[in-house]
C-alpha cells in the first residue's frame, strides 16, 4: 500500500522534499516503512533508525501496524542545550 510521509528537520533536507510517498506490505509496520524510506531515497539510510515516527500525531514503535488512512510523520531526533 502506498504511504505518504512527512519529513522534518534533517530528514526534510536529506530527501530534498517535505513529503514522500512510499510503498510497504498491506500489514506493513513502523519498521517495513523505514526500510521502504531508505529505498525511495538513499540519502536518508543514515537517519532512518534515529527517526522518531508519529501515527496520527502520536509516537510509534517498530512494531506498530500502518494504516493507509493513518497520517505518518518522521522527526530526526533533536539535541539542544
Amino acid at each position: 500500500m502506498k504511504i505518504a510521509v512527512k519529513l522534518f528537520a534533517r530528514a526534510r533536507d536529506l530527501a530534498g522534499t517535505e513529503s514522500m510517498t512510499v510503498d510497504i506490505p498491506a500489514e506493513g509496520t513502523v519498521a517495513s516503512l523505514r526500510g521502504a524510506m531508505r529505498e525511495v531515497c538513499p540519502a536518508l539510510a543514515p537517519l532512518t533508525p534515529h527517526l522518531f515516527v508519529a501515527i496520527n500525531a502520536q509516537y510509534a514503535g517498530d512494531t506498530v501496524t500502518i494504516r493507509p488512512s493513518d497520517e505518518v510523520a518522521c522527526f530526526p531526533p533533536v539535541s539542544g542545550g
